[in-house]
């Protein structure tokens, strides 16, 4: 009784604390197609402007893998009214940061400013999508850039391939199955003209959402974007039509090889659901389930029980179109890979089979709780969720109300889902080994 008590005060607690969490913003559109979202919030003098581009590495041709990479860095360059290599100067003189990133499926772009100048940095942005510099010297310079990036990331990075592994293994026909960086050959067989009109297509008022979260007066900043963005040319809509893969009806091996490692690791990978379906959120569930933690079935199975596993983990890796599903482990001595396998899939095996106990139910609720309450816990973070409610999920509202997904997922969805996506004939077993066992 005292323990059933206990969990619904620690239900009751984090109910009030989401509620008092809800984010509120206002969002509209402009002529050109940019959708606008802001968020005030007066509590500190700090304000975000973000552009999230509807553009990730799987935007591409065959032969022209990397692009969206390569203009997350080349949209650095200039513009037409900021000087080449000034950007980054321009920011920290005026008390701001910036960054961007790149995944299969976007691409975001932020600045971080003292609120007094919030009008710089949504110049700044105004600037990237209306005037930015796109030459030959500009494009071999951050080739280079992403060539070494690639180097330090992926090629020398122990384990750095395991990710563009995924993708080759899991994937045969969609865009996915190439890496989000591209192949270097690819950049280097581009002309100017390829990277000119892939910039024409995708970076676009019409494929993108402005976010302006922060300590801002909405009527004044209204009339900011108006006068910086509004007079941005549209595009031409956007058409995506990838193809679909075939299921995985059987059990596939493979090998990949890393001269960075000197412990192996073996993993089960499947294909999954993308990440807007109802599926996708209790793939999330069970990974945590699984293996967030060290009181996790996985780890304290593998690693503290029998000693098996230096480390073990399962992952849900969301993406737009399709998700991956990774579980893996790295032996102990001689423990074999097969070994690792074999004590993985009993773990998945028992979810698929059984219903996961009311406590440990219980602790996957509170787990996600603390977490949605925790994305929302500075401007920054705000900001970017906002723009990838909007953009990937078509549910801005998404902010304040995805924890009552997970809220209504059920034991017996749970269960549902590890039988539909995690069955041994589903799979690909992926074994990661140091380069010098490669064999002949």
């Amino acid at each position: 009784m005292k323990t059933r008590l206990m969990l619904a005060v620690t239900a009751l607690l984090l109910l009030v604390t989401v509620n008092a969490q809800q984010v509120a913003y206002e969002e509209y559109d402009l002529d050109n197609g940019l959708h606008v979202i802001l968020h005030q919030d007066n509590s500190a003098p700090v304000v975000t402007t973000s552009v999230m581009y509807h553009v990730g590495g799987k935007d591409r041709t065959e032969g022209r893998t990397g692009f969206a990479h390569l203009f997350e860095h080349l949209l650095f360059e200039g513009t037409q009214n900021i000087p080449k290599g000034k950007w980054f100067e321009i920011v920290s003189s005026n008390g701001g940061s910036n960054n961007a990133n790149t995944s299969q499926d976007r691409t975001y772009y932020y600045e971080v400013f003292p609120s007094n100048n919030l009008e710089l940095g949504l110049w700044m942005e105004s600037e990237r999508m209306l005037h930015p510099i796109i030459d030959q010297t500009g494009v071999d310079t951050q080739q280079e850039v992403v060539k070494e990036e690639k180097r330090l990331r992926y090629d020398n990075s122990p384990y750095g391939q395991l990710l563009p592994v995924l993708g080759k293994n899991l994937f045969k026909v969609h865009p996915y199955k190439d890496p989000n960086i591209g192949y270097m050959e690819d950049l280097d067989a581009s002309t100017l003209d390829d990277v000119i009109a892939y910039y024409n297509k995708y970076y676009v008022p019409n494929n993108a959402v402005l976010v302006v979260a922060g300590d801002i007066d909405i009527p004044s900043t209204k009339k900011m974007v108006q006068d910086y963005f509004s007079e941005i040319p549209r595009g031409a809509d956007i058409q995506r039509n990838y193809p679909m893969e075939e299921p995985i009806t059987k059990e596939v091996r493979a090998k990949a090889f890393d001269k960075n490692i000197q412990i192996p690791a073996v993993g089960a990978a499947y294909r999954t659901p993308g990440f807007r379906q109802r599926d996708a959120y209790v793939l999330e569930m069970i990974s945590a389930y699984l293996s967030d933690g060290r009181s996790s079935k996985l780890y304290k199975k593998m690693v503290d029980d029998q000693k098996q596993a230096l480390q073990v983990g399962a992952f849900s890796i969301p993406q737009e179109d399709y998700g991956m599903y990774l579980v893996f482990a790295l032996p102990v001595g001689e423990t074999s890979l097969e070994t690792l396998i074999s004590e993985m899939e009993e773990e998945v095996a028992k979810v698929r089979e059984e219903l996961i106990s009311e406590r440990d139910y219980q602790k996957l609720q509170n787990k996600f709780e603390n977490r949605f309450v925790n994305s929302n816990s500075s401007i920054q973070g705000i900001a970017n969720s906002l723009a990838r409610y909007h953009m990937l999920y078509g549910d801005t509202e998404l902010i304040n109300k995805e924890i009552e997904i997970y809220r209504s997922i059920t034991r017996e969805e749970i269960q549902s889902a590890a039988e539909k996506y995690l069955k041994p004939n589903q799979r690909v077993i992926i074994e990661y080994l140091p380069e010098e066992k490669m064999e002949n």
